[in-house]
């Protein structure tokens, strides 16, 4: 028989089993910060009719969508989490309640070139909340409390949640005559970081004719320290630049009371968000020591959810965090806290008699007080036996041969420390449960200390 060459995708990631427990650790804070605020779990299938992913896509979309077909069906991946969310709320509006809050964190599937920190198949951890004609602007103000919570509980400290309102951004580009092209010049004014305002500025004044006069008017304001107090020479002349600075401020205003500190957010005039349907409050998240890496969480308010599903309003705020990409970032820099546990048991239980029933009821005490245990019953020599407790790092191993079948005892070992007593089973149970509380806590993430 030929054999197939083992190999994996380009693009669809796998994981050592000590990493994908460092990963899963990462999903259950997220979920346990989500659920925090109220937030119900979702699920929406990986397979979608065509043409419900594709209601608003096109374009490069369908480039890098997943398609295929099964009998007659036309079929896809889908390729973010939002598009199956507006289909799922269109298609249960009646049955849902109002606002709706939903977190999702799942796989999509994107078929472009896999190339460093790009995937094919990866997480997005989504959430959304979804109003029924109206959404109050509360909403917009809490994301950025939810996201200061998400990544200080994985263990990041130095990151900066950075904000933005697409209607003053709007706003501004109707003051300056640049309304017809605000969509360039939005896209334009999101690569102000990256490429610096002399080049931004020949682009406005060059490819997308702006006048020198508008360009100097509109760079001047976006690289303003206090933005706010740059944007009141225009306050009063236009409807749209005064709501979105009033949301601006509304959102600032209550950031100390949803615990957010001051050195955790800023505003910056030009994160505009690529995707055209953002209509309010914006937001990036960034590493403060690794400005390169982009943003590691991005979202922001959008007026109207599922157009293209149903005629009701649905006006909604959300964020995003590419989960796969920001776990091989945090890798590569060294941030995976190697202290936590990534063992799969607490206990290695090792029978050395031909009777197992001391040994199957020990491993059934330990599991009913919570403590993850393994029974290993394989024919192999005692020293092999350790060894494969250590290579699975699992802290403590149990004893049950002769002599502890004779004295009622079962012996523990630390496989840390080597140190091992002989004790009653029960108390056996006692003291690893005791040690493994001891020894629990800690976060998926490591800050790293800077000199």
């Amino acid at each position: 028989m030929e054999r197939i060459k083992p190999r994996t995708l380009s693009g669809f990631p796998e994981l050592l089993p000590a990493r994908q427990v460092q990963f899963d650790r990462m999903v259950s804070t997220l979920r346990e910060t989500y659920s925090l605020y109220g937030f119900t779990p979702l699920d929406t299938p990986l397979i979608e009719a065509s043409e419900v992913l594709l209601a608003k896509g096109g374009g490069e979309t369908e480039k890098q969508i997943y398609r295929f077909a099964k009998g007659d069906s036309d079929l896809s991946l889908r390729f973010d989490l939002t598009v199956p969310l507006a289909k799922y709320v269109a298609l249960n509006y009646s049955q849902l309640a109002f606002p709706f809050r939903r977190y999702q964190i799942g796989k999509v599937f994107r078929g472009e070139r896999a190339q460093r920190g790009r995937f094919r198949e990866f997480y997005q951890a989504d959430i959304d909340i979804i109003g029924d004609g109206t959404l109050d602007i509360l909403n917009e103000a809490e994301i950025p409390s939810i996201i200061y919570k998400a990544f200080s509980a994985l263990g990041l400290e130095r990151f900066q949640i950075r904000i933005n309102n697409r209607r003053i951004l709007n706003g501004l580009f109707r003051l300056l005559g640049l309304r017809e092209k605000a969509g360039d010049v939005m896209r334009a004014v999101d690569k102000l970081e990256k490429l610096g305002p002399g080049e931004i500025r020949s682009l406005l004044t060059g490819g997308l004719a702006v006048a020198p006069e508008a360009a100097d008017k509109l760079l001047t304001v976006l690289q303003a320290k206090d933005a706010l107090s740059a944007l009141a020479s225009f306050q009063g002349q236009d409807k749209l630049l005064d709501q979105g600075m009033e949301e601006l401020s509304t959102v600032l205003g209550h950031m100390a009371a949803f615990g957010v500190p001051a050195s955790h957010f800023s505003v910056d005039l030009t994160i505009a968000r690529g995707l055209d349907y953002y209509t309010g409050t914006v937001y990036e998240t960034t590493m403060l020591d690794h400005p390169e890496i982009g943003s590691i969480c991005s979202g922001g308010r959008y007026d109207n959810l599922a157009s293209y599903y149903t005629d009701k309003i649905l006006p909604g705020v959300g964020i995003s965090i590419g989960l796969t990409r920001l776990f091989y970032v945090l890798e590569e820099q060294g941030y995976l806290s190697e202290t936590l546990s990534t063992a799969p048991a607490d206990v290695l239980i090792l029978p050395m008699t031909a009777d197992l029933t001391a040994a199957i009821s020990l491993a059934t005490a330990l599991r009913e007080v919570g403590v993850r245990t393994q029974l290993h019953c394989e024919s192999r020599k005692f020293k092999q036996k350790l060894s494969y407790a250590n290579k699975l790092a699992i802290p403590f191993a149990m004893f049950l041969g002769e002599d502890e079948a004779a004295s009622g005892t079962v012996t523990v070992k630390d496989l840390a420390s080597g140190d091992q007593i002989a004790v009653s089973p029960s108390d056996a149970v006692t003291r690893v449960k005791d040690a493994l509380s001891a020894r629990a806590g800690g976060k998926p993430i490591r800050e790293k200390r800077r000199d």
